[in-house]
C-alpha cells in the first residue's frame, strides 16, 4: 500500500466528508462519521491489518475551497498530518445552481484554482503524501449544465495533482462507471449526497488509488 504504516490521515472536505462525525476532530472507531472516510478506514483496516493508518475527518458540511482558506490551520496544519486528502469543489459549482442570485457564495472556476493551488503549494512540502479528490455530480449526462461545470473543476484537480505530485482520485470517474448499470436516483435523492451505496463508491476508490488490495 503506497500510504506507510503508522501514518496519520487526514481528511478535509464539505458534507460529503463530514457525514456526520465528531467534533472538534472525528477519529476511530467512532468519529469518523457515516460515509466514505468512516469506509476508507474501514477498507484499510479490513486489507492491511499490519499495516494501520490513523485516520482524522476534519470535514464541514456546506464549506468550499474558500471555507477551507479560513481554517486550514486548526483543521489541518496543527494536526501534524503525514497524508493529507482533499475533496473540495462540490459546493463550489452546486452554490451558482442552487443560490444564482448569491454571488457571494459562488467561488468561480479561476479563484477555485487559485486558493486550492496556494493551500497546497503551502502544505505539501511538509507531508509524506497527497491525496487529491475531484469533485462530483451523480449524473451521467455530461451535457447537463451542472454536470458540464463540475467537470471543468474536476480538471483543475486533476492539474493540481499533477503539479503537487498527489494521488488521484477521480471520483467523478468511480461514479460513471457505476451509473453504467445503476439509475442515479438509486445512489442519491439530490445528485450529490450519496447513500451507502454511493459513499462505498468512493471508498474503493480512495483503496484503490492507494493500491489497498481490495
Amino acid at each position: 500500500m503506497k500510504i506507510q504504516a503508522n501514518s496519520r490521515l487526514v481528511m478535509i472536505g464539505d458534507s460529503i466528508t463530514d457525514c456526520g462525525r465528531a467534533r472538534p476532530i472525528g477519529t476511530w472507531p467512532d468519529g469518523l462519521g457515516t460515509g466514505y472516510v468512516a469506509l476508507t478506514a474501514a477498507l484499510l483496516g479490513a486489507a492491511c491489518p499490519s499495516h494501520p493508518v490513523d485516520v482524522l475527518n476534519t470535514g464541514i458540511g456546506g464549506n468550499t475551497v474558500r471555507d477551507l482558506v479560513g481554517r486550514w490551520t486548526s483543521d489541518v496544519l496543527d494536526l501534524k498530518g503525514d497524508w493529507l486528502s482533499v475533496m473540495i469543489g462540490i459546493n463550489d459549482v452546486w452554490r451558482q445552481f442552487d443560490c444564482p442570485n448569491n454571488p457571494e457564495f459562488h467561488v468561480y472556476l479561476p479563484d477555485y484554482e487559485r486558493m486550492y493551488d496556494a493551500l497546497l503549494a503551502s502544505t505539501r512540502p511538509g507531508l509524506k503524501g497527497l491525496v487529491l479528490a475531484t469533485p462530483y455530480v451523480i449524473e451521467p449526462d455530461k451535457a447537463d449544465p451542472m454536470r458540464a461545470m463540475m467537470d471543468k473543476y474536476s480538471a483543475v484537480v486533476k492539474k493540481l495533482a499533477a503539479k503537487h505530485n498527489a494521488i488521484l482520485v477521480d471520483t467523478q470517474g468511480a461514479f460513471d462507471e457505476i451509473l453504467r448499470h445503476t439509475p442515479k436516483e438509486k445512489l442519491a435523492g439530490d445528485r450529490i449526497h450519496p447513500n451507502l451505496i454511493g459513499h462505498m463508491v468512493i471508498a474503493r476508490a480512495f483503496a484503490k488509488a492507494l493500491d489497498c488490495p481490495l
